[in-house]
């Protein structure tokens, strides 16, 4: 490939200002719209399993926690699946393919007959959020320099949250539920027309083409396999990424992801009472009983976006905090205050709770932190050969493992934990404490250099 590659394109000009901002640009709205899906994940699942599956079942949380697995096992394969193609192919590249998957996907997610292909489709839909971040972060990282690390690492950390702000802020206001939540995904499939504009206005990484260079010249193989993260000299870095970044997915996916469906649990009972109140009212007319009514509560939007705008904001800092307190003491501090929040959080009798909102933007804001420190310290353990696939592999691997427990949760979810959003919240919230001993692992600088600038 690098044959076709001309001497002047690969010579150490660097990118102009212009061009940086249109990565910056384009990396910030693919991780925004990626955060999108995840609000969507948050906010329709449970209304989608109520829908799909036969009236007065009961495994509706049952079939939450498999489609959460969904998104887990998707991402996982789609970041280690786009962060070879990234590195093999070019970050630009892998970076429009993974926005156009989670755009088709998304679409064609609202013509499911059933829940069995629905959650197939969310499977190959998360494929392209988990191959957006890593692309998108090594991108970024590589073609800005070093003083602005951590102020990009900010940037791109808070789209997410921003992405899931915006679309919980619109469901507060169009309604989600059993008979009305096909718009969401077909609003899903609007990013394809950013996709179509990333494939041909993003330049390619100007270190990620010298090393395709170098490679080509040296007797070594110039192309990056997917199991070289877990060969020497990549291999222990591979694992300490994977345990650094499955503390903060977990406590997002595993643990504060639970408060959107005990609210969204809330919202059901109370609109069901609604319909029941207003069937057996004999005082309106039959026009006002068959006219749209607006929702009885609406906690799910607004669980999703207390928990996001909070989580904006702190993701914003997160890399300017690593570089302030250090990255270790700063993982510790936010294992513990995070740790905090969710046993107040799920302590509460239920999502009509006065301190209910409270604790969910608290947890939002702590979690949220994670989300800038994680682009800022995953990608400089790497060198720039295995960067895309390396850091997309720790952040997503780490989906795996929470993808194995989640599922082994929403197996318990009826009988141990008697169906309660609240009791396995509070007893998952404990595993944020692990990762006050697994950032003891971390190295204190990269491990690995650049065989360009060696």
């Amino acid at each position: 490939m690098t044959d076709d590659i001309t001497a002047d394109v690969l010579s150490e000009r660097p990118l102009t200002q212009s061009q940086r901002i249109t990565i910056l640009c384009v990396a910030f709205l693919g991780w925004m719209f990626a955060g999108s899906h995840m609000a969507i994940n948050s906010i329709t699942y449970h209304s989608v399993a109520t829908s799909l599956l036969p009236n007065g079942s009961t495994a509706v949380p049952q079939w939450i926690g498999f489609l959460v697995v969904a998104f887990l096992l998707g991402a996982a394969a789609g970041g280690y699946v786009f962060g070879w193609v990234g590195d093999r192919f070019g970050r630009s590249r892998a970076m429009a393919l993974s926005i156009a998957f989670y755009s088709v996907f998304s679409f064609i997610s609202l013509l499911s007959p059933g829940i069995e292909v629905f959650w197939l489709l969310r499977f190959l839909t998360c494929m392209g959020i988990g191959g957006m971040w890593p692309n998108g972060m090594a991108l970024l990282q590589e073609a800005w320099p070093n003083t602005a690390k951590p102020i990009l690492a900010g940037i791109l950390g808070t789209a997410a949250n921003v992405g899931i702000a915006l679309f919980a802020y619109l469901c507060i206001h169009k309604d989600v539920n059993p008979s009305d939540w096909q718009w969401a995904y077909m609003a899903g499939g609007t990013p394809i027309l950013l996709a179509i504009a990333s494939w041909f206005l993003v330049p390619e990484s100007p270190k990620w083409l010298q090393q395709q260079l170098a490679s080509n010249d040296e007797s070594g193989p110039d192309k990056v396999g997917m199991g070289e993260v877990f060969s020497p000299p990549y291999r222990r870095l591979t694992l300490i990424g994977i345990v650094l970044a499955f503390v903060p997915l977990f406590g997002g996916w595993g643990v504060a992801n639970w408060a959107s469906y005990w609210a969204a649990e809330a919202d059901e009972e109370a609109r069901l009472a609604q319909i029941a109140e207003t069937q057996n009212s004999t005082t309106q007319a039959n026009d006002d009983n068959t006219a749209p009514k607006k929702p009885a509560t609406n906690k799910k939007a607004q669980t999703s976006f207390n928990r996001a705008w909070t989580g904006s904001i702190s993701s914003l800092l997160g890399g300017a905090l690593a570089m302030f307190l250090g990255r270790r003491v700063s993982y510790a501090v936010l294992c513990v205050c995070a740790f905090t929040c969710t046993q107040m959080l799920y302590s509460l009798p239920d999502p009509n709770s006065d301190d209910f909102q409270t604790w969910v933007s608290a947890l939002g804001f702590f979690s949220g932190f994670f989300f800038g420190w994680l682009p800022l310290c995953l990608p400089e353990m790497f060198p720039t050969r295995v960067r895309s696939t390396g850091g997309g592999v720790s952040f997503n691997f780490g989906r795996i493992i929470v993808a194995a427990l989640i599922l082994l949760t929403a197996f318990a979810l009826k009988e141990q934990f008697e169906g309660r959003y609240d009791l396995v919240g509070r007893v998952c919230g404990f595993m944020y404490l692990t990762g006050i001993a697994a950032v003891l692992l971390m190295p204190t600088q990269k491990a690995v250099p650049d065989p360009v600038s060696a």
